[in-house]
């Protein structure tokens, strides 16, 4: 069976045995690279690539899993959320977030496929910064032991390698063909998964992913102000008025009270300078819609020196000392903290990625994790930060 006649049929397979799948897979045009700038299968959006050889040396059944690995980075507009990222990087992390859903789909991977437990669960978005800092890790070590290159070498290392007319063609897509790629993605990922389920063939964890790729989503910052804004006591305070009204009556009248937060930062390097100032920045705008007054713990396996920090509701909410953390991850400090000072605060609000040692028990007010990755947590509300 040659290389197109394969493509062909792993195709049709998937449209009786993974009608979803196959519905995706149905929208991709099928071309065989011109040259080896393809090594396996690709896609644009719009076209699906695929080398000869590759292809050959695959069964039906892995077959199906290359079509449906590039579908599926088609669905999840893969190929329209790369941004400024690197491309090569970017699309390792892409493999990453989409062949575990395939393998638990029960398709049967290609010997090619990459797959980490670690990274099951995750966007590439939360992927590709744990590559990016393990390449970089990589290439210091690497340094270390070789030293440094020539000039000469260095150069020759980076020539860039001819295109051919076929990949600058499938590669420079102009942007509002790109928007218009992504929003059909959008339609046709909800169209077949509307099949699917009518067919009582769409998986779980398959209906999981449409259902939370499609629903509307809240920034993490608004998800916040919403958690906030409903803590703030807005309620009735009952005054007596004037006795030179003439009227003794006691009517009820709208008052915001203010609230008392403690905002808890993971100090712990995991959480850069940049986003912790970002944070910061957030928070102050957040403070000044609802009135709070807050108290600032930054905490790695201790509370940091020259913590806390303390910031009446007319007060701007800025870093005003050094952090200087960098240690382990452990949030029991910063509960014990506000134990020992007798506390009860509205909201604790903790800015962390969720990796350290917990409270063996969940606190007497409420918690607010902005967490950063994909790490659970014990009690409190959960809000995802969008990196």
């Amino acid at each position: 069976m040659d290389a197109s006649t394969k493509m062909a049929a792993a195709r049709t397979r998937l449209i009786l045995d993974k009608p979803f799948l196959g519905a995706l897979a149905l929208r991709l045009p099928l071309v065989e690279a011109e040259t080896d700038w393809c090594q396996s299968t690709w896609s644009n959006g719009q076209t699906l690539y695929y080398n000869r050889a590759y292809i050959d040396a695959l069964s039906v059944e892995q077959t199906q899993f290359a079509l449906s690995r590039e579908a599926m980075h088609c669905a999840l507009l893969h190929f329209y959320r790369r941004g400024s990222r690197a491309r090569k990087l970017w699309e390792n992390a892409c493999d990453f977030a989409v062949n575990p859903l395939l393998i638990e789909d029960g398709l049967q991977p290609t010997p090619d496929t990459v797959h980490l437990p670690e990274f099951d669960g995750m966007t590439a978005e939360e992927i590709y910064p744990l590559l990016r800092d393990n390449e970089q890790q990589q290439e210091q070590s690497e340094n270390r032991d070789s030293g440094q290159q020539s000039e000469q070498q260095q150069s020759e290392g980076n020539e860039p390698e001819a295109q051919s007319e076929q990949q600058r063609s499938a590669e420079r897509l102009p942007q509002s063909e790109t928007e218009r790629l992504a929003a059909q993605w959008q339609q046709r990922l909800a169209a077949a998964a509307q099949q699917a389920m009518q067919a009582g063939k769409l998986s779980p964890e398959m209906a999981r992913l449409v259902d939370f790729f499609l629903q509307p989503k809240l920034p993490w910052r608004s998800l916040l102000a919403q958690h906030l804004s409903a803590t703030a006591r807005n309620d009735y305070s009952y005054t007596r008025p004037s006795s030179r009204r003439g009227d003794p009556a006691v009517f009820p009248g709208l008052r915001s009270e203010e609230i008392d937060l403690v905002v808890a930062v993971d100090t712990s390097g995991s959480i850069d300078e940049t986003e912790i100032e970002q944070f910061f920045s957030e928070i102050n705008a957040i403070k000044g819609q609802i009135r709070a007054r807050i108290v600032l713990l930054c905490c790695d396996d201790e509370i940091n020196t020259g913590f806390p920090a303390y910031y009446e509701a007319w007060e701007e909410f800025k870093l005003e000392v050094e952090v200087k953390g960098c240690g382990g991850t452990d949030f029991r400090p910063v509960f014990h903290w506000i134990e020992r000072q007798d506390m009860k605060p509205d909201t604790l609000v903790y800015f962390t990625d969720a990796g350290g040692k917990f409270p063996e028990r969940e606190p007497p007010y409420p918690t607010v994790w902005l967490v950063k990755g994909k790490a659970r947590v014990p009690f409190g509300a959960r809000v995802q930060l969008n990196d």
